[in-house]
This record gives structure tokens, sequence and C-alpha cells, in this order.
């Protein structure tokens, strides 16, 4: 395994990269790549319908779309098995999405009504699923990152084999309790993925302006511990990495920081108008680096049907119309709710 500075050398560095080359099949199957392909359209699709519900008023509170970033977590989602974990911060739909949460239950907890995950109480930035081993988005800048490794010392302890990949953003790295989280991470060998979706802006800041560090993946050489840069836009690149990281951490090695290259289309939030870059700047990130028109790409090129991705496509429009409808029909919350899941009685 290549650890360290050298990984950083070896590894795509994510916008600057050229897109996948034609024809090109790294280590997946066909199967694996359209089923790469339709995680990522329904996630591109339900947060597309998420922004249509925001503009008309049928989602209250903050909205932190994920468009542009799908193959980080469908790549890394790939590379799990049943017992593992998945935290993130506020920007948390797609990771519900990957985990295999249902549509319905993530859109109707956006619109704040009774058959959503939280019960319509949580909102877009506080949803959970333990059965899908999704602990949550948590709006606190890098509060979850804490509760991450905290989910891999629960791990260690049980000594179950489970790994937890802990999302964060450029932003967020910059936060105290993010190095106090590797320094524990590092001398108790927990089993946790550090993993940096550097998307180039904090909320409205270049990262290149917001930290002196221009390699994130080496954020935790202090303390020992190894990363790589990869390339987020590529799901193949974010599969093969992800499948050391975690093996890294599965055999008892501790911790792994992957710092994932990607980008956002939109703004930070749906306030966000995002004048701090250019229009020019974000087509050629669509035009040059989209990650489902490049596998869409790969699958024709590689003999898979242009009907056989249709009908893919056709699939998820359904599911995302069915989700936007049930949530606009699924009742509010009723008040008794508002007692419901405030203490829990410790036994």
């Amino acid at each position: 395994m290549v650890q360290g500075a050298e990984a950083a050398n070896t590894k795509p560095q994510g916008q600057a990269e050229a897109p996948p080359s034609s024809g090109r099949n790294d280590g997946m199957t066909q199967e694996q790549l359209l089923q790469a392909y339709e995680d990522m359209l329904l996630i591109r699709r339900f947060e597309e319908k998420a922004g249509q519900l925001y503009g008309m008023g049928l989602i209250g509170g903050f909205c932190h779309l994920y468009i542009g970033q799908e193959a980080v977590v469908v790549g890394m989602q790939m590379c799990l098995k049943p017992g593992d974990q998945v935290i993130t911060s506020y920007r948390d739909h797609g990771h519900m999405l990957a985990t295999g949460m249902e549509s319905r239950g993530v859109m109707a907890e956006l619109t704040g009504r009774s058959g959503g995950y939280s019960k319509g109480k949580g909102g877009s930035m506080h949803m959970f699923s333990r059965e899908k081993g999704f602990y949550g988005g948590h709006g606190i800048v890098g509060a979850q990152v804490s509760i991450g490794a905290g989910l891999a010392f629960a791990n260690m302890y049980r000594d179950d084999g489970s790994v937890c990949l802990t999302y964060y953003g450029d932003g967020a790295a910059n936060q105290g309790q993010v190095f106090e989280s590797y320094n524990l991470a590092a001398l108790m060998k927990l089993p946790v993925v550090f993993i940096i979706e550097n998307n180039k802006y904090g909320m409205g800041t270049s990262a290149e302006r917001a930290s002196a560090s221009k390699n994130r993946s080496q954020d935790g050489a202090p303390w020992g511990i190894p990363g790589e840069q990869v390339d987020g836009m590529d799901v193949q690149a974010v599969k093969a990495a992800g499948e050391r990281a975690v093996a890294h951490c599965r055999e008892g090695n501790g911790p792994y920081i992957l710092e994932m290259k990607t980008y956002r289309y939109r703004g930070h939030s749906m306030s966000d108008p995002a004048k701090y870059r250019t229009r020019e700047e974000v087509q050629q990130m669509r035009e040059q680096h989209d990650p489902i028109e490049t596998i869409r790409k790969i699958l024709l090129e590689n003999g898979t049907e242009e009907s056989k991705i249709k009908t893919v496509d056709d699939g998820i429009k359904t599911v995302v119309a069915d989700a936007a409808e049930f949530a606009q029909t699924s009742p509010e919350p009723d008040e008794k709710e508002l007692w419901t899941d405030i203490l829990v009685e410790a036994r």
C-alpha cells in the first residue's frame, strides 16, 4: 500500500486532471458501472427536485444540495459491508440515498412531514437511520468528525471489524475538533476513514484563501495517519481509493484520510448566489468532469445498450416523482410530537 507523501504524488489531483479516457474501465464491471450510474443519477435527480420544491416554498430552513459531488458517496459506499457506518455534515441528502435510505422518507423530511426519517422535525440537516448505518447529517461545522471517531471507538471496543466513514468539507477541515479526532484516532488505532470533500469553496471563500494546507490528505501526518488525494469526480478512482482506505482500517492499522477533490455545481446553500466564482468555471466542470456523464459514456462505449440506460433514467424519474408526491401529501407532524424524542431514559 502506498502511504503518506508518496500516495499524494501518485493519485489524481482532482479538478486539474483530465476526465477519464474513452472506454476506461478501472476494476469495475459493466454491472458495477451501471449500478454506480443509477445511484449517482438518483442523487442528482433527487437534489434537482429538492431545489424545485425549495423554490416553491415547500422546503423551509437551510437546504444544501449535493449536485456535482455524487461520485464521492457512491464510490465509497461500494467499499462497505453491513455493520459499517456513515456520518456526515449538513450536505447530506446524497449520503442518505447512497446508504439505501428511501427517497420518500428523505424528501418528506425536507418538507417537514410525519413520513420523514425524523418525523418532520429534523429537516434537511438532521436525519438518521441506524438500520442503514447512517448516523446523521450534522448542522454544526465539523462536529460530526468527533462523533465519527466515537463510532469507530465503539467498533474497536466491540472488535466487530466495522469501519466508520466520516465525511466533512474543506471548511470543516480547519476546525480544532478535527485535529483532536486525528490525535485520538491515531493514538487508539481507530477504524475510521476521514473523508474530506474538498469542493474548492467554503460558504463563499476559496479553499486556497482559507487554508495554508495545500494537501489536506497530509493533515494527519503529525500523527502518522496515511492519506491520499483522489479525483472525486471519478467514481472508479473513488472506489479504488476507498477500498485501500477501508482495508487499512479493517486490518487494524488505524485511521486513513482521503481528500476527495470534487466540485459542487450549485451554491453553498439555496440562498447562495455563488458570485465568488465564474459561470465559465462551473460550465467547464460540467462539460469536462461530470461524474454521471463520464460513466454514461463509458457504459455506451463498452457495449451497454442505449435502451438499457434509458430504462434506468426513466426508473429514476418515477422514483423521484413519487418521492415528491409523498413529501407533499404526507401529513404534518401531530402537535404531540413536540414532546417526543427529547429525553432518553437511562437503563
